[in-house]
Parts: structure tokens; C-alpha cells; sequence
């Protein structure tokens, strides 16, 4: 088998350990340029610092325009009826009242025709769990079966952990019972702990229990090749036609196998319940994850996602060697299939919980390792490296390096951005008080600051838009909150989002590597 594993410590060559520190030397490179150029050319550092603001000026306008897009796409393709679209798939019929591009998918199959029939679709869904209470495990198992598709053909798993203890494990195991008859099979596989060379973290969890299921079905005789496993976190609930969506989609493709499919997470579960700092960014991240669905090109696995089983056997799964095993995912899986490898936007939403713990203290230091965890993915940057430029293989090598620019560039920005788009302005003045150039670039970052805030408008009215029903117990104040919260943009971007990226890089940086996966402490409100 094609060797596609992240190196253990002692294997990793020198290459390899200085790829990994390349995400923090070019984030350091790029936040001292200012003060550098301040100190050769001051009309050099304002053309450089103007030039930066208006490229991420015109990234917001460009964002802007994709949300309002992608909002209107997701929202369109949930409220379809899918037994209908399902249907005329199965028949290659195209109903009235349907949208235009179903019928353009209809036709598409005579061109480039199908693998599958939604007939012949059986999904796996495995959720993941560690000590959650059932509070947070028994509403995701509830989504499950809200789902608009035949619950017989749907196998449940819960993916549990030796380590999460006792209590758990019959947590699990009574909800298992509880809602065994809604499933065509539905069982509980406890994680060993202790397994020599895995992370402690998710990876392994889901590894074990995709392992499992792959065993089952082969008992029953199930095609792994028409089998979807999507993975689900504890606090993860679909949206009721995401499984019907999923098949739809699944069933387009004339080579399934190269294909991953990510819905859209939304983190709006909890979100009347969390602390203003924290709506900010489960806002922020579930903007970003809407826009991402448009761009095809950007999309990677992240949280809940679906992979056929084929090709999970394939892989050998997940990766248990990171904590940043769904993204990671991505790059196994392009390296497995010589660069022959997609992820597609399934345009439904999956559900998830904001960071909420119990206390606020608590939940302000279990968001920053969320996003520190999440950061964390430009470990995998080293990996790309290796595996693509440093190992024979068959990639596309302009498709790989486009590939590897964009991770590089995707986590110095993270890292950088919102600490040069808010400071930088400010440098050039301070060493050179005299200069002209640099007394007027505060005014006019100033000013292209105020009109790319004319954005917030729309990220505002969607957030309102998006919002689940407020709970009772919350009076009508809590709404005017949801609006005074955005003051703190520009606190929770360098605080959480540029910090977090940061601490991650340097950890690579010297060689303090994350080999545990922080579990994010999930609260429920009552």
C-alpha cells in the first residue's frame, strides 16, 4: 500500500521539521516588513501597507457578495422537495415545479452516467463521542431520524472512547437501546485507549469504529462502493434533508470513489446561549464555511463530512497520528489517488454547537483552543511538502503547488491579517513622524476601514436571519445584544482568530508539537 501516513517524531527527516516551520517564519517575515521598510523607505512602507489594505478590501466585497449567494443557494436546495428529486434521479424523469438545475443534472447523465441508483444508497453515520452528556449526544441521534430518507437504510454508530469512562459508555449505550428500532442497525464501539503511535483524539476514535462498520456491512454482503459514512461530532445534528441530499449528489458523480462531500456547518445550536465574544466568531466561522461552499476549488474536509466507504478502505481511514484528522483527510486521500481527488459542497447544514462551558472564564479558554486546534492544519503543510515535492509520485505538480501555495497562504493570512490591518497603518509614523506619506496613511486606511465595514450591515442581517427561535427564558433585550456584539470584531480577530494561528505556528515552529486532541467542553443551558 501506498505509503500515505504522517511520519512519527523520530522518522521525520530535516526537511520535513523545516517545512513545518515555514507557516511561522513567513507570518513573522510578514508582520515585521512594515517596521523593516519604515526604516529603509517610508513611501515604500505606505505604497506596501496601502496596497495590503485594499486587497483585503476587495476580499471583503468579495466575500460579501459569495455570502449573500451562498445563503440563497443553501436555503433554496433545503427547502426542496427531495423525494421528488430523488425519484426522478432513480427514473432520469425530470417532475414540474422542480428547479432548473435539476433538470441540467438530469441530463448531464447522459453524458458522463452514474455509478449508483439513490436506490442503492446505504448510509453509515458515526457519531463521535467522549464524555459529552446526553444532553449534547441524544438531540444528534434525534436529527438523525428526523432525516427525509428511509431509515432502513441508514446504520448508526457511536463512536465512543475507553478514556471517556464509565458513565459514558452507559450514556451511549442506553440511547443505542432507546433508538436501536428507528435504524437498520445501530451499535455502540468503545475505543481502546493506549494504542501505541495514535494521538489522543478523534482520529483514532472513528478510525476504530469505521474499521467496525466496515466489517458489518461486509457481513451483510453491502457494495462498500454504494456505502456513505458520514461522521458526525456529539453535538452535530443534520438538517433533516441532508441525507437526501447527500444521495442526490453522491449519485451524479460517475466516479464517487475520488469524491468527498461537506456540507455546511452552521454553529447556531447554542447560540442565544453563548457570551457575546463567542456569537461573534460561531458567526464569523459559519459566514466563512457558507462562502467556502461556493468556492469548490478552496473547499477541504472540516468537522462533519462524508466519504464513501471504498475509498475510506482505501486510506485506511482517518489519520490517528494528528488532531486535525478531517482536513487532513483531504491530503490522504489526494496523495492515495494520485491527485484524483475532489471535495463537493452538499448544499445542507449541519448544525453545531458555539463554545459554550460553564463558566465564562471557562468558555473564553476553551474557544481559543477550539481555534488553536483548528490552527493547527498547518502541520499539515509539511506533510504536502513531503509527500508531493520530496516523494515520487504521480500528483499533477502545478495542481499540487497551487494546492500547497494556497494552505501556505491560507495560514499566514489567518496569522496575520487582522493584526496588519488594524496596526499597520500606525508603523511608518512612528519612525518617521516627519514623513508625509506616513501621516496620511492612517486617514486613508481609516477611511477604506470604514467602507468595508459597510459589509457588516449584511453580515448583521444574516446573523438575524439565521437565528434559531430565541428560547423563552431570554427577554426581548437579548436581541438588542445581538446587534451592540459586533463592536467586538475587531477584538475577537486578533485576540482569538490571529493568536490562535499564531500559537499553533510557533508550536511548530519550536518543536512543541500538539499530540492531544483538547476536547471542546460542551454546556447546555436550560
Amino acid at each position: 500500500m501506498k505509503d500515505i501516513e504522517i511520519p512519527l517524531q523520530p522518522q521525520k527527516t530535516k526537511k520535513y521539521i523545516f517545512f513545518e516551520k515555514v507557516p511561522a517564519l513567513l507570518s513573522w517575515s510578514l508582520l515585521l516588513l512594515p517596521i523593516v521598510l519604515s526604516q529603509i523607505s517610508p513611501p515604500l512602507t505606505a505604497l506596501f501597507i496601502l496596497t495590503y489594505l485594499l486587497m483585503w478590501f476587495a476580499r471583503a466585497i468579495g466575500m460579501n457578495i459569495r455570502v449573500l449567494h451562498a445563503w440563497k443557494v443553501l436555503h433554496e436546495h433545503q427547502r426542496q422537495n427531495w423525494e421528488i428529486l430523488l425519484n426522478d434521479l432513480e427514473h432520469r424523469t425530470v417532475s414540474n415545479n422542480t428547479p432548473v438545475w435539476h433538470g441540467r443534472s438530469i441530463k448531464r447523465l447522459d453524458k458522463y452516467p452514474a455509478k449508483f441508483k439513490p436506490s442503492e444508497v446505504v448510509h453509515g453515520v458515526i457519531i463521535a463521542v467522549y464524555n459529552e452528556s446526553v444532553d449534547i449526544v441524544e438531540p444528534t441521534i434525534k436529527a438523525v431520524i428526523a432525516s427525509n430518507f428511509d431509515k432502513n437504510k441508514i446504520a448508526l454508530t457511536i463512536a465512543c472512547e475507553q478514556r471517556g469512562g464509565k458513565a459514558v459508555e452507559k450514556t451511549v449505550k442506553d440511547l443505542i437501546e432507546k433508538y436501536r428500532k428507528h435504524f437498520m442497525m445501530a451499535d455502540v464501539y468503545m475505543h481502546p485507549m493506549d494504542i501505541p503511535d495514535e494521538v489522543i483524539g478523534k482520529g483514532g476514535n472513528i478510525n476504530f469504529a469505521g474499521r467496525k462498520l466496515q466489517a458489518w456491512f461486509e457481513s451483510k454482503s453491502i457494495d462498500p462502493a454504494r456505502v456513505l459514512i458520514t461522521i458526525l461530532d456529539a453535538d452535530n445534528r443534520p438538517h433533516p434533508n441532508y441525507l437526501a441530499s447527500l444521495t442526490y449528489t453522491f449519485c451524479l458523480c460517475p466516479e464517487p470513489k475520488y469524491i468527498s462531500f461537506q456540507p455546511t456547518p452552521i454553529f447556531s445550536n447554542n447560540i442565544w446561549d453563548v457570551p457575546a465574544p463567542m456569537r461573534v466568531i460561531a458567526t464569523g466561522n459559519s459566514f466563512w464555511m457558507v462562502v467556502l461552499s461556493m468556492r469548490e476549488h478552496m473547499l477541504r474536509n472540516f468537522s462533519a463530512h462524508a466519504q464513501p466507504l471504498d475509498a475510506l478502505i482505501e486510506t485506511d481511514f482517518w489519520s490517528s497520528r494528528t488532531i486535525v484528522e478531517d482536513g487532513h483527510q483531504f491530503w490522504r486521500s489526494y496523495f492515495k489517488f494520485n491527485g484524483k481527488y475532489e471535495v463537493y459542497p452538499v448544499y445542507s447544514s449541519i448544525y453545531q454547537d458555539a463554545v459554550l462551558a460553564k463558566t465564562y472564564r471557562a468558555t473564553l479558554k476553551a474557544q481559543f483552543i477550539q481555534l488553536r486546534r483548528w490552527a493547527w492544519g498547518a502541520s499539515d503543510i509539511a506533510y504536502v511538502a513531503q509527500k508531493g515535492f520530496l516523494t515520487k509520485n504521480k500528483v499533477p505538480k502545478v495542481d499540487l503547488f497551487i494546492k500547497l501555495f494556497r494552505l501556505i497562504e491560507g495560514h499566514v493570512s489567518w496569522a496575520t491579517a487582522p493584526i496588519i490591518v488594524t496596526f499597520a497603518a500606525f508603523v511608518p509614523i512612528i519612525f518617521n513622524s516627519d514623513d508625509i506619506a506616513a501621516n496620511q496613511l492612517p486617514n486613508l486606511a481609516s477611511y477604506i476601514q470604514r467602507i468595508a465595514m459597510v459589509g457588516l450591515i449584511i453580515t448583521m442581517y444574516l446573523s438575524f436571519k439565521s437565528l434559531p427561535p430565541k428560547p423563552a427564558r431570554y427577554k426581548r433585550h437579548r436581541s438588542i445584544f445581538l446587534v451592540f456584539q459586533w463592536v467586538l470584531l475587531p477584538v475577537t480577530g486578533i485576540l482569538y482568530n490571529a493568536l490562535s494561528a499564531q500559537v499553533a505556528q510557533n508550536r511548530l515552529l519550536f518543536g512543541k508539537y500538539l499530540d492531544k486532541f483538547d476536547v471542546t467542553e460542551k454546556s447546555v443551558r436550560k
